[in-house]
């Protein structure tokens, strides 16, 4: 299924029914009053997080949802009858927006959790509404005020603990593949990963955390060059970052410590808060360089870097390391 993180919808309520003018007519009831009875409200739109939904894609076919009208009173004091709701599922890890606003309507984060986004509206009153002192015989009626209407964004949004940050190639699928269930796309060529992988990470009895793979980020990405930018926002709801440096790039001119630079670069460029995240250095492809070389470059790369944090040295494809890296993580996650 293609993966599709974002989409615009329209959501409309239902209109409120017209309220009813009449007046009681039985035999031996010569002066009965008005008694017209009031309309229905408009049916509501929701949205509620469901699982089993992975993906916005549907809602780039099907764009405009509706909810039932409220139905039109009736004599007797009779009342219309009230619009259906309308409950529209949403993936788990869903942020609405209001797309002529840009404000956040609320973040559907637990499977269940619903959300209002059009409130329909309410029923006309009868004339049996309006009679006074000085009006016995009303005849005007409430035509329903009508249901509202909007324009939403929906973003999906990732629920993962971990985010895999780095160049192309730089060894995020590989590493996902070695430690989870995951089997996203692993090939000699950048940008084999075209959309976010999820894996879950089993450290051990009951102890486990979900891993993110996004799509590798390059320079300019923040002014909308490569892809990772588009999935950076998945990086939100993660409290740690990895962030894999080859230590053995194909192109021998390569500088891995420029390509690390360029990713902090663009991290803080798309969102501030994002860099602030605890973020851990992991040097990967040490099964590609002898032992001695493998020493000499990564204490160069954490020099050069200037890095402060904890530093891993891992092998994504043989999973040297990645066991330690794993543990560490869950004992940072409180497990």
């Amino acid at each position: 299924m293609k993966f599709v993180d974002e989409a615009i919808v329209k959501v409309r309520a239902g209109h409120g029914g017209r309220g009813a003018v009449g007046f009681r007519r039985e035999k031996f009831v010569p002066f009965g009053g008005p008694d017209g009875g009031d309309g229905g409200d408009g049916g509501s739109v929701w949205l509620r997080a469901q699982q089993g939904i992975n993906t916005l894609v549907d809602y780039r076919v099907e764009r405009t949802f509706r909810a039932q009208n409220g139905q039109p009173g009736g004599g007797q004091d009779c009342t219309g009858r009230g619009g259906e709701d309308l409950y529209v599922p949403m993936p788990v890890g869903t942020v609405v927006i209001n797309d002529d606003t840009n404000e956040v309507l609320g973040d559907l984060t637990a499977a269940g959790q619903t959300l209002l986004v059009a409130k329909g509206g309410k029923g006309g009153w009868g004339n049996q509404r309006f009679k006074s002192s000085t009006n016995r015989t009303p005849r005007q009626c409430g035509p329903g005020l009508p249901g509202e209407t909007r324009s939403l964004r929906v973003e999906l949004r990732l629920l993962a603990d971990v985010g895999l940050l780095g160049l192309p190639n730089a060894g995020k699928s590989t590493l996902i593949r070695a430690v989870s269930a995951a089997r996203p796309k692993v090939a000699d060529y950048p940008f084999t990963t075209l959309h976010p992988q999820l894996g879950v990470v089993s450290v051990g009895h009951l102890k486990s955390f979900v891993m993110a793979d996004i799509p590798g980020l390059i320079e300019g990405a923040a002014e909308g060059a490569g892809l990772g930018i588009r999935f950076l926002k998945h990086l939100q709801r993660t409290r740690l970052l990895l962030h894999l440096v080859d230590i053995a790039p194909p192109d021998p001119d390569q500088d891995p410590v420029a390509g690390a630079r360029a990713i902090v670069k663009e991290l803080k460029k798309f969102s501030p808060e994002h860099a602030k995240k605890p973020r851990w250095l992991v040097l990967n492809k040490i099964d590609l360089v002898e032992p001695a070389e493998r020493k000499r470059r990564c204490a160069e790369i954490v020099r050069r870097l200037r890095f402060r944090g904890p530093v891993f040295q891992i092998s994504g494809a043989t999973g040297e390391g990645t066991k330690e890296l794993c543990r560490a993580v869950m004992r940072e996650l409180g497990g």
